[in-house]
């Protein structure tokens, strides 16, 4: 794992986005992973900025988002086809018909599923995987105990979990109990990873990441088996570790 030292947020969306942009300017039918959240709002922000200033194009590039909630439209304002298509898609030239996300509304969910794992094999695989870190460990929906071994699954969400997101419904009687999400082996099998970790709130996670085993109760412990990983975090976050200063 590459560990990259970011001074702030803002130089960590630098980082990661100009990764994605590399990625894209050198291979035009590229893959992408995408997360959703707070964390990959600045990465997004750049790639839109780049792509109007300097033209760079995405009509080739294909995208699976890692999960989407249980029960949510994708007119929901609270859906993670909804974020996607508000702080993403609607300000590059992509084509919508490749951009995947897991179908919430699915009527058959398991099926939902295994519809999920035979697109991304369709597609090749991911070149670069966006990742955030959960407060509890997880990498995408995947919460503690989730085995190594799993694909896209059907996950009930960990109350810490729901707590986190609270903040974007109006009560947590709104926040679904259940997802579709990307599983820990599918994620490992991406070619490249960005790890994104921002705020105060990370600290302490962050720090068992990096010092404890690789056990299924910590489920981002399992990056450090994937042999292309890197690390991007705000500096007073990485204190105490080995870490690469980017200029």
């Amino acid at each position: 794992m590459q560990i990259l030292q970011a001074r702030d947020y803002n130089e960590m969306s630098e980082l990661a986005a100009k990764r994605v942009i590399d990625q894209i300017k050198s291979s035009p039918q590229t893959t992408l992973g995408l997360a959703t959240g707070a964390t990959p709002l600045g990465i997004y922000q750049r790639l839109v900025e780049d792509s109007r200033k300097n033209g760079t194009s995405y009509r080739q590039v294909s995208t699976f988002n890692l999960d989407e909630y249980v029960g949510l439209s994708p007119e929901h304002p609270n859906s993670y086809r909804y974020y996607m298509d508000q702080n993403l898609f609607s300000g590059l030239d992509i084509d919508k018909a490749r951009t995947h996300l897991p179908d919430g509304m699915a009527e058959d969910l398991e099926q939902e599923c295994i519809q999920y794992e035979e697109k991304l094999k369709k597609a090749g695989g991911i070149d670069i995987q966006l990742l955030g870190l959960g407060r509890n460990g997880h990498i995408g929906f995947n919460e503690p105990g989730t085995p190594f071994s799993s694909r896209t699954h059907v996950v009930e969400l960990d109350d810490s979990t729901r707590q986190a997101n609270r903040r974007f419904f109006d009560s947590l009687d709104e926040v679904p109990t259940r997802a579709i999400t990307m599983g820990i082996a599918s994620i490992m099998e991406a070619r490249e990873i960005l790890l994104l970790v921002s705020g105060d709130k990370k600290a302490d996670i962050l720090h068992r990441l990096l010092e404890e085993e690789v056990v299924e109760s910590l489920p981002a412990s399992v990056l450090k088996r994937h042999p292309q990983v890197t690390l991007i975090a705000e500096e007073p976050l990485l204190s105490g570790h080995k870490r690469v200063t980017c200029p």
